[in-house]
């Protein structure tokens, strides 16, 4: 739940270098009152500048304070003149803790306890700190520590495990015997556990292999809205500590997500898929089952990653865009390559070696 805005938030440039390990340059008392972009901000607000291609922004925002790089300093001339400026190493990261400072003033302490609407099986164990909000199951043997708060209907099945500190904020199922970590955040909607899709064929039919691991998540993870990870089929699904995954993004059963990953919007991973330490998915990419990416790979938003990846590096592979008649012009060539290819091969079997 998140209170109205109150004086008691106000706060100065000085106040944000100290919290940003920056430093001031023009008024550091100034008061400021919220954040917003160098082209919508007002007096009374903070701005940042950390893509180059905004610097532009600067000789008209009307910002009353604007955080930025060191390095961006000599290049200023009487740009941004009226404003406060708070000198920092990375602006991007100063106003990623900036904007966790406002929204902790703005978000009220939740209570604990259990809403009399929830209900409760015998053998559950409910920390005192905790918050189980309006209409949450919470099934037997099921455990939800210290500080955890679950927002409305929320579904925690038999022998879950929601970690201290964690945030489930509505309509949240954690299925059976699947466990999240310490500061996990989940956001509406996301399904953790659910059956893995494995089928057998047999006589034009599918049997159904149940799925009897479950879904590990490490500390610090955050999960978009309805984002699905499914349960393993024998072993474990595993997402390490510090992974981010947007919404709306599908993980299969007995994928394993390094720590530190980050994965954006729509992107599908395949069973069995395994992702190294700090890489990043952009969004609608697919990674095919059984791969395996190394740390540090980086994926480029579309891509259809075949194979598995063995080097660190940046990888594409998006077909470009274009008008749809000179798009199917170039899809029709493309069909063609393979005997072109043979074409040219024997024309440079007839030329003379020089």
């Amino acid at each position: 739940m998140f209170v109205p805005p109150s004086k008691a938030m106000l706060i100065t440039p000085q106040a944000i270098a100290t919290l940003v390990n920056g430093r001031v340059q023009g008024d550091p008392l100034r008061a400021l009152a919220g954040l917003a972009t160098l082209q919508a901000a007002g007096p009374d607000q903070v701005s940042f500048l950390s893509n180059p291609r905004y610097r532009s922004q600067l000789t008209t925002t009307r910002a009353g304070c604007v955080i930025l790089a060191e390095r961006v300093l000599p290049l200023l001339a009487f740009e941004c003149a009226q404003a406060s400026l708070v000198v920092v190493d990375d602006p991007y990261l100063a106003y990623a803790r900036l904007s966790q400072w406002w929204a902790a003033q703005r978000r009220a302490a939740a209570p604990n306890g259990v809403h009399p609407s929830a209900v409760i099986e015998p053998g559950a164990r409910i920390h005192p700190s905790a918050l189980v909000g309006p209409l949450c199951h919470v099934a037997a043997h099921a455990v939800v520590e210290a500080g955890a708060v679950l927002g409305p209907h929320c579904v925690i099945g038999p022998e879950a495990v929601v970690g201290e500190q964690s945030r489930l904020w509505g309509s949240v199922s954690l299925m059976w015997g699947c466990r999240i970590g310490e500061r996990v955040v989940l956001h509406p909607g996301v399904v953790i556990g659910a059956d893995g899709f494995g089928f057998a064929p047999h006589a034009g039919q599918w049997v159904k292999i149940e799925q009897l691991g479950a879904v590990r998540i490490g500390c610090d993870v955050e999960v978009g809205a309805n984002t699905c990870i499914d349960r393993g089929a024998l072993e474990d699904t595993v997402i390490e500590d510090g992974v981010k995954l947007d919404n709306l993004i599908q993980i299969g059963h007995n994928v394993h997500i390094g720590r530190g990953s980050a994965l954006a919007g729509c992107v599908g991973v395949a069973g069995s898929a395994t992702i190294g330490q700090r890489c990043t998915v952009g969004g609608g990419a697919i990674i095919l089952g059984h791969l395996s990416l190394v740390d540090d790979v980086h994926i480029s938003a579309a891509t259809v990653v075949t194979r598995s990846i063995k080097q660190a590096g940046h990888y594409s592979g998006v077909f470009p865009f274009d008008e749809n008649a000179a798009w199917e012009k170039n899809a029709a060539t493309l069909k063609q390559l393979h005997q072109l290819r043979d074409r040219l091969r024997q024309l440079e079997k007839k030329i003379p070696r020089l």
